[in-house]
């Protein structure tokens, strides 16, 4: 779009759009990690280092 030199407004829309089909697509891949390995992680008596990787994407998401 930039190289068609279309409106900087038009631009920005797609961008945005953009972005928000990223999030949703991670707060899907999120919403499955967590029901499946750290559900089954947290089924153990062992450290349990997938919630921990879970808990940091949460924060990642939350800035």
């Amino acid at each position: 779009m930039v190289k068609e030199d279309r409106y900087c407004v038009d631009i920005s829309n797609q961008i945005l759009a953009t972005q928000a089909l990223l999030r949703s697509a991670n707060q899907q891949i999120l919403q499955a990690h967590i029901r499946t390995c750290v559900r089954e992680a947290l089924q153990t008596d062992a450290d349990n280092p997938k919630l921990e990787e879970a808990l940091k994407l949460l924060e990642k998401m939350m800035q």
